[in-house]
């Protein structure tokens, strides 16, 4: 029997880059030779309808629900390495997002580094601590940059920011690239930096 990790990706708010993060991190996961899979838990299926549109070998299981931490298992099995749950925004489906962060053995926020996305992540953090009290364990969690500027100096104030306040920044970050923005519907051929995250989360979830 694999020992499946279940890595949720989280933000609060729509076009964070939830998606397209999810996408590319589970193929970097393939491409490092690991059994994956995603959950698509929002309801409008963006991921579903990117993996039919580009026949993925990857699969990816719709299941916009509160109880997926209760269903998973069932439906996708244990064959997996890896599981990557993309969510809807908080404001939205709440439900599902708790129930999705309850399923997790690992949290993954991404975000741009501007003062918009900075403003809103106490609430990301209140989110993972209310399900925390649900929980056996506290649930892991870090932050990755996407959609960053070579050589700008507010990532770095940014990344310090979070650090102080007790929270984990991934080290690598991905660029911000018209071939990342515009990769929806298309196949996913090259990673951008994600392979690297990839690693990054092993150490972390493992």
């Amino acid at each position: 029997m694999t020992n499946t990790k279940v890595v949720t990706v989280i933000n609060l708010k729509g076009g964070s880059g939830k998606t397209t993060t999810t996408a590319f991190l589970a193929h970097a996961y393939a491409k490092q030779g690991h059994a994956v899979c995603i959950i698509d838990a929002d309801e409008q299926a963006s991921l579903l309808r990117w993996s039919e549109a580009a026949a993925w070998e990857i699969p990816v299981f719709a299941m916009p629900v509160k109880n997926i931490d209760r269903l998973w298992k069932g439906i996708v099995g244990s064959r997996f390495d890896y599981i990557l749950i993309d969510t809807p925004p908080l404001d939205e489906k709440a439900g599902v997002v708790y129930g999705a962060l309850r399923a997790a053995d690992y949290a993954l926020t991404p975000m741009a580094p501007t003062l918009s996305e900075m403003d809103r992540l106490p609430d990301v953090w209140d989110t993972i601590e209310r399900v925390n009290d649900s929980r056996s364990e506290p649930l892991n969690a870090s932050i990755l940059f996407n959609r960053t500027i070579p050589n700008a100096a507010s990532t770095e104030q940014y990344r310090g920011d979070i650090t102080d306040a007790g929270q984990r920044v991934l080290t690598t970050s991905i660029p911000r690239r018209e071939a990342i923005a515009q990769a929806f519907n298309q196949p996913i051929t090259k990673l951008y930096g994600h392979d690297q995250v990839a690693i990054e989360l092993e150490k972390e979830v493992n």
